[in-house]
């Protein structure tokens, strides 16, 4: 009796769920459907149509603004890749320093204003030039604390036995480190990677501070356009950059998957 009680009841623990899918997916699937949209406005439909995707191709403005913030993003997640992974690494295993640890989180739990603030100051005393290059250095720094976090996450998961016998039996902390701790981290370097490439690949804030007059990443060139209202192109934009990411997250999950079963 009690188990049918709790049956019934559990029905309604999918009624939140599925109002908080709606809320977060209902806009995404309106948005990709009047990507499609023949008409000129962004909000009525007018017929089915390939004509802002095709606009999309051709906007010069907006290519090079994808193709500054790919770069940026690409690198950002390389440096921060390198860094956030040696860093976890080092907070787990070498020193339990609190200080350190609170250190290397700051940039991903300070607001992002204040931040960016901070950033612009330092390149302004450090006479840096505001530029891509500025806007690459403020997203490493940024995605760095990310990368620390879910490297650090696997490792205080993981068994540290495996690398005090790799020292035991005479290996080297770099031999180590390779052979032993990061392909057990793995999953988690590439989950980092990924954090960071998509958190700089929209991040507004911090490049719209940073970058310099002629720098336009993605992001900052869609906020002018949107200024004057959405339109269909904007929406076929966004739709390419949804579908980029699920292929992105897929091929990711399936490379991650055998080094989980092993």
């Amino acid at each position: 009796m009690a188990s049918g009680t709790r049956r019934s009841g559990l029905g309604w623990l999918w009624l939140p769920l599925v109002l908080c899918a709606a809320f977060l997916y209902l806009p995404i699937l309106v948005l990709v459907v009047m990507s499609f949209n023949g008409g000129g406005s962004a909000y009525s439909w007018d017929g089915f149509s390939l004509r802002w995707y095709d606009e999309l191709l051709h906007d010069d403005v907006l290519l090079e603004s994808v193709v500054t913030s790919l770069g940026i993003a690409a690198g950002a997640t390389v440096i921060a890749t390198v860094l956030g992974t040696l860093l976890a690494v080092g907070l787990a295993r070498h020193t339990r320093s609190r200080l350190l640890e609170a250190a290397a989180m700051a940039p991903a739990i300070l607001p992002d204003l204040v931040l960016a603030i901070g950033l612009l100051s330092f390149f302004y005393a450090a006479g840096i030039p505001k530029s891509a290059g500025t806007v690459l250095l403020a997203h490493a720094a940024f995605g760095t604390a990310f990368v620390v976090a879910v490297v650090r996450s696997r490792l205080a998961g993981s068994d540290a036995a495996l690398e005090e016998a790799s020292r035991d039996l005479g290996a080297g902390a770099l031999s180590t480190f390779v052979l032993i701790t990061l392909p057990s981290i793995a999953p988690a370097v590439v989950a980092g990677a990924l954090l960071v490439f998509t958190l700089s690949l929209d991040e507004f804030v911090i490049a719209y501070f940073t970058a310099g007059p002629t720098t336009k990443t993605l992001p900052i060139t869609v906020y002018s356009m949107v200024r004057t209202g959405v339109t269909p192109e904007i929406n076929a934009l966004a739709t390419v950059l949804v579908v980029v990411s699920v292929v992105v997250v897929v091929v990711a999950a399936r490379a991650i998957r055998p080094k989980e079963k092993s």
